[in-house]
């Protein structure tokens, strides 16, 4: 299967370095906005060929599929090209940064019966199996989850340690891992939370968005949801609290450790959990299957965060932010 990928930032390194380890599997074009930095990538992963070209990649009738990794305000615009073209793709989270997008996209794609997944990497933690099957079993019931987020992001670097051209936002990426979380394990999917409450700062002077938010979510009158965070840590704090009616397992996600009453134990990092993901798409196209993670799953929790935007849309003004245009009708995504 020869791969596309649009995008060379951290997500699309670890796409990369999964697909590596993939037999049959060939990086064949890259694409990403930056001449210098699209060669080099390529050049260090084994593409055959990089491009600046995105309608030059999606043309090639040798690409099998692609790879959406660009930034989160691009993921709707390379979505809906990837529909068009007929070129299955798997999208990195956030699928859009409006419910509207994110509605548009999954009807393309079930109109043209292209298959899109999304890059939902807390649904694939297979520490966490043991728990979901007790709870479908109703031997375990869920009562409390709670998400930390905090990173320092005064200044626009990323991870790979270079100086990003777009904006990130924490409530449209960052918190969406954790309320998809939540539609997984409260099946919001089912029925919506009973209430929804949110605090999301103005936006800051020197980024220009909003660097703290708080989400809370009544699910039923004995289960709860909560995340919080900010961009204006001075250090990273990432990880997620679940407490149900037997244990506490507290999930660090930097430190890649499990600790619950009995005790702490090492569970796999970020990039060996996010390469699941990459297997689960590459082996759904060929065996004929659906993806686990297919788009109109990221419909539930985009509801939810359209309901806090909502919100803070109505307090301080609905209003373009670096990263994410309220004006565009098309969406920025």
């Amino acid at each position: 299967m020869r791969i596309g990928t649009i995008g060379y930032g951290m997500m699309g390194t670890w796409h990369s370095r999964a697909l590596q380890r993939m037999p049959g599997v060939e990086l064949a074009t890259l694409c990403g906005p930056r001449p210098e930095m699209a060669a080099e990538f390529a050049s260090r992963f084994g593409y055959r060929k990089w491009t600046t070209d995105l309608g030059e990649l999606l043309a090639d009738p040798a690409i099998d599929a692609v790879i959406v990794a660009s930034p989160s305000e691009r993921h709707v615009e390379h979505a809906l090209a990837c529909v068009a073209a007929g070129k299955p793709a798997l999208v990195e989270i956030p699928l859009a940064m409006r419910l509207s997008d994110a509605e548009r996209v999954v009807a393309a794609a079930e109109a043209a019966g292209v298959t899109l997944a999304l890059c939902h990497p807390m649904r694939f933690r297979r520490e966490r199996e043991p728990l979901l099957e007790r709870m479908r079993r109703g031997e375990e019931r869920l009562r409390h989850l709670a998400g930390r987020f905090f990173i320092p992001r005064l200044e626009n670097v990323g991870a790979t340690g270079y100086r990003r051209s777009w904006t990130d936002n924490i409530l449209w990426h960052h918190f969406c891992h954790f309320v998809d979380l939540a539609v997984q394990l409260f099946g919001l999917d089912r029925a919506p939370p009973k209430k929804i409450r949110s605090v999301m700062g103005t936006p800051h002077p020197k980024t220009g968005i909003p660097m703290e938010c708080v989400v809370l979510l009544e699910i039923s009158d004995d289960q709860s949801f909560l995340v919080h965070g900010s961009y204006h840590a001075a250090f990273r704090i990432y990880d997620k609290l679940l407490v149900t009616d037997r244990d506490t397992y507290l999930f660090d996600i930097l430190k890649a450790t499990l600790t619950t009453r009995d005790g702490t134990v090492v569970i796999e990092d970020e990039e060996t959990n996010c390469a699941r993901v990459t297997r689960d798409f590459v082996l759904a196209l060929e065996e004929g299957r659906p993806p686990r993670v297919p788009a109109a799953a990221a419909l539930p929790a985009m509801r939810i965060l359209q309901a806090v935007q909502d919100a803070w849309d109505a307090e301080h003004g609905a209003r373009d932010l670096p990263g994410r245009s309220f004006s565009d009708g098309h969406g920025a995504g």
